[in-house]
């Protein structure tokens, strides 16, 4: 489980952190402290998406 979490958390993390970042560019946050509470906030989301679709192709 682990090493597949891993593996689908180096695409997807990398992806919703960048889905952060560019939401908060596209609604005016162009400092440095917003960027990265948004780049941290969608890697925290990568986590769980990842554990999710790990855990769901383990089951099928």
């Amino acid at each position: 489980m682990s090493r597949l979490f891993l593996l689908i958390y180096s695409i997807v993390g990398v992806t919703c952190a960048g889905i952060g970042v560019v939401i908060a560019l596209t609604i005016g946050q162009d400092t440095l402290h917003p960027i990265l509470i948004s780049a941290a906030g969608g890697a925290v989301v990568g986590v769980v998406a990842s554990w999710v679709i790990a855990r769901q192709m383990l089951a099928a």
